[in-house]
């Protein structure tokens, strides 16, 4: 069963309002945000960010607000922990942008990562969902 916790991510108030936009925008309403982490890309480590109608088993559940939800796999919880998921929208690029104190490094792009103390990749990251 899914466990709701205090937050140990918080989203910034741009973000908030950009999730709650795109669940309208695509139809979605009430749809959780799954944030996690996946092996690959050229740091290690890739973020997985979708929206998702329900937790699955072993998610943490963190209430952002009462249509605001994200789904945190309790395995990814130690690389993830105490991230902030902001919203940027530049000329340049546009899209959610994560803070995350436990990444050791990141790409250029923002989307993959690699973390201090870890196993490889291949066999310390399952799919998110």
């Amino acid at each position: 069963m899914p466990q709701t916790s205090t937050p140990s991510v918080s989203l910034t108030d741009n973000a908030v309002a950009n999730l709650r936009r795109l669940q309208e925008e695509y139809d979605m309403p009430g749809f959780g945000l799954r944030f996690g982490i996946t092996g690959g890309g050229c740091s290690g480590y890739k973020y997985v960010l979708e929206l998702e109608e329900e937790p699955v088993e072993g998610d943490e559940v963190i209430e952002i607000a009462p249509d605001v939800r994200v789904f945190l796999a309790t395995d990814h919880h130690d690389k993830l922990k105490n991230s902030v998921i902001d919203w940027i929208d530049t000329l340049m690029e546009q899209g959610f942008r994560i803070e995350n104190p436990q990444a050791k490094n990141a790409c250029g792009c923002g989307e993959s990562v690699s973390f201090n103390s870890e196993a490889p990749a291949e066999a310390a990251a399952q799919p998110a969902g």
